[in-house]
């Protein structure tokens, strides 16, 4: 007998709590509608397994990026015993599609890199005792510091001016 991988409605909703997104959001992910999803969480029909097997892909990006940023989080504090860090994350979608079009395919929503940077944080405090704290880009602000310090825009140009927030 061929055993089901498929996701029951309980396992759907709390991939969507889990991953932080709205149902509107999931809709507009596997290409449904808002309807769909609410019947899927309900158990009154079955996600398509496209559907299934896209959000499962989005949760495996997220756990790869806590994975390997901890794992670089870990190799640094060998060298380096700090143990406080700052991470941005967007308070809008805009802004994160304007700091980010790398994360695009693989994270599309502002909501998903929050969830990874919140996953991370949780990790890095109880497995490496790090406490990282999420900072909300202000863009202005930002643009300043960068001034200032005669920074381009970069990755890194964004850490150091959330470092300097804490």
């Amino acid at each position: 007998m061929a055993k089901s991988n498929n996701l029951n409605a309980i396992e759907m909703q709390c991939l969507r709590l889990s991953l932080g997104l709205t149902v509107e959001q999931i809709a507009e992910l596997t290409k449904s509608t808002p309807e769909a999803v609410i019947a899927w969480e309900a158990g009154e029909t079955e996600a398509p397994v496209v559907a299934q097997k896209k959000l499962l892909e989005i949760e495996d990006t997220i756990e790869m990026q806590v994975l390997n940023t901890t794992d670089g989080i870990e190799a640094l504090f060998k060298t380096e015993p700090k143990r406080r860090l700052a991470f941005v994350v967007y308070p809008t979608q805009a802004i994160y599609t304007q700091y980010n079009p790398e994360f695009l395919s693989s994270l599309p929503y502002t909501e998903l890199y929050n969830t990874a940077a919140w996953r991370i944080k949780k990790e890095c405090q109880i497995v490496l005792d790090v406490e990282v704290s999420l900072v909300a880009l202000e863009v202005e602000s930002y643009k300043s510091f960068r001034a200032d310090k005669g920074m381009s825009e970069s990755r890194e140009s964004r850490a150091k001016w959330a470092a300097a927030q804490l």
